[in-house]
């Protein structure tokens, strides 16, 4: 007899748990081409707009200021600057983001970073239209569905116009 395999919850999925938030765990392929910058994920058929990357950057007046975005779009810096109170912003050095966020390059987690380390946390207006959103729950390759509104109520984020045209 073979037992099923089960996943072990990541701290990420046991935060939503304790505050009582629906979620599906989603799992991703990934693969790496040469260093960990260049992580590709395979998103099995799911639309990419619905999948959020969480990107850490740092201000002179806030420090880490966090920006969640579809990861088929690009981060308008200047946009996450003005409405996190900094002039400028500027992404988290690779070397340094273990550190600063406590994960890895391609696990960063809103999250989790609130969890930790309490950073501002502002999310792309565009979760707000969709019924769910995919975040990653801490491991590369790891993802939580779940619906925008709750997680940035759980996070304390707001939602702002953070796509680069």
């Amino acid at each position: 007899m073979s037992k099923k395999k089960k996943v072990k919850k990541t701290l990420v999925e046991q935060i939503l748990d304790k505050n009582k938030i629906e979620y599906e765990q989603a799992e991703f392929p990934t693969h790496q081409e040469g260093d960990v910058a260049q992580l590709n994920v395979e998103h099995n058929g799911i639309e990419e707009h619905l999948i959020y990357k969480t990107l850490v950057l740092a201000g002179e007046t806030t420090g880490p200021v966090v920006g969640v975005v579809p990861v088929d779009t690009h981060l308008n810096e200047k946009a996450l600057a003005r409405v996190s109170g900094n002039k400028k912003v500027n992404m988290v050095p690779l070397k340094d983001l273990l550190k600063t966020t406590g994960y890895q390059h391609g696990a960063n987690t809103p999250i989790g970073i609130y969890e930790k380390f309490k950073y501002p946390i502002y999310i792309d207006q565009s979760a707000k239209d969709t019924p769910f959103i995919y975040v990653s729950s801490g491991k590369i390759g790891r993802s939580v569905k779940l619906n925008g509104q709750d997680l940035a109520t759980l996070v304390h984020a707001s939602f702002e116009d953070l796509q680069q045209q």
